[in-house]
């Protein structure tokens, strides 16, 4: 039997003798050459304003990977969910920033992550919610999360609501935290850039606001991975949470956080059928995700890029121009006409890379070549 499907439930390590032909599809495919490099950028983008990296593992989800992005960094990560923060917790990472607004039905699970070990800090920009964590009889601490712009969630600087938040958490405050992600509406790195500033000035201005009135605030945390990329000053930051950028995707290509040929996240497919004009391959909604993010950018991709097995653009522009749940319909490029019977074996960039990992259980990693290095299973679920 295919060594692929004789072990449904891998652990982490070596996949010895094992080639993409070999995989069963659809699957992931990491190329740990890119997500090394994508780490190391993002790390020096950060070392260059003195401020460390809480990696964001949403994306990842994956120890392995969360591994190789706490190299040279603190040691602390940021999750959104705490099915996250109790799986990193059971592989050694304990420095936990759940960014998502907590619950006080939730304060009972964060209890007992800290009670086993853990140092999970929640956020909040509730004032019910700051009254359950300061009446809660274990020392949870928290942050405030501040509205740089996005108006997704948080507290505008300017409310007075900044501060019946704080008075009502006490001694439980520690920080302020924000997340620009209306980054990824930017067109251009001026754009960007500019969002930046609004990120950093706006939860830097919290902290200060907060410190004037007599509570301690030792964290100013913000971050977003195009943010990341084009920040001008970090000044007043003391760290910067950003996710997407370890993977990449189209999307992100396209606002320029980085180059095309960085993505490291690929969904490897096989052509199952060859209408006149097209393709259909095996990877569909469920196996690509139904973004279409990149419809509103420059290029519209569909629901994703179509390369050859080596990750090489030998179909020029040929797209997943429609996505059933099992199917993809590959229009193909006129302009480079390619031979791909059934069973030819393909890869596809995703156009939000979250998602698109978020219907699979594993990585399938190579190296820059067809050879399957390494097996790394994720987690999902909340």
């Amino acid at each position: 039997m295919d060594a692929a499907f004789t072990n449904r439930n891998p652990g982490s390590g070596d996949a010895p003798n094992m080639k993409l032909a070999d995989l069963p599809t659809p699957c992931l495919v990491l190329d740990r050459q890119k997500l090394q490099r994508n780490i190391r950028t993002m790390a020096g983008n950060l070392a260059r304003h003195k401020v460390p990296l809480r990696p964001h593992m949403k994306t990842a989800k994956s120890v392995d990977v969360a591994r190789l992005a706490l190299l040279g960094q603190p040691g602390g990560i940021t999750v959104s969910t705490l099915a996250e923060a109790e799986y990193f917790a059971s592989h050694g990472i304990v420095d936990i920033l759940y960014a998502v607004g907590i619950t006080p039905a939730k304060l009972e699970q964060v209890t007992r992550l800290n009670a086993s070990g853990a140092n999970v800090t929640v956020i909040t920009d509730d004032l019910l919610a700051a009254e359950a964590i300061a009446a809660h009889p274990a020392n949870i601490k928290a942050l405030i999360e501040i509205d740089c712009g996005e108006q997704r969630g948080g507290v505008l600087v300017a409310e007075d609501l900044i501060t019946e938040l704080a008075n009502r958490l006490g001694s439980h405050l520690i920080g302020v935290m924000t997340h620009a992600g209306h980054s990824y509406q930017g067109r251009s790195i001026a754009e960007i850039t500019r969002i930046a500033e609004l990120e950093r000035s706006h939860v830097v201005y919290a902290a200060q606001r907060l410190r004037t009135e007599g509570h301690g605030i030792s964290i100013v945390s913000a971050g977003s991975s195009p943010t990341g990329r084009h920040a001008e000053t970090m000044n007043g930051l003391t760290e910067f949470r950003a996710g997407v950028y370890m993977f990449g995707d189209l999307f992100q290509a396209e606002i320029d956080t980085h180059a095309r040929d960085s993505i490291a996240l690929t969904v490897l497919t096989s052509v199952i059928g060859r209408p006149s004009g097209r393709l259909l391959v095996d990877a569909g909604a469920l196996a690509l995700s139904k973004d279409r993010s990149t419809e509103a950018s420059p290029h519209d991709f569909g629901y994703g890029l179509v390369l050859d097995v080596q990750c090489e653009p030998a179909l020029g522009n040929a797209i997943v121009r429609k996505a059933y749940q099992e199917h993809g319909v590959v229009e193909l490029d006129p302009t480079s006409p390619i031979a791909a019977p059934v069973g030819t074996r393909l890869r596809i960039l995703p156009n939000h890379a979250c998602l698109t990992a978020a219907a699979h259980d594993r990585y399938y990693v190579v190296d820059g070549s067809d050879d399957v290095v390494a097996v790394w299973p994720r987690m999902n679920g909340w």
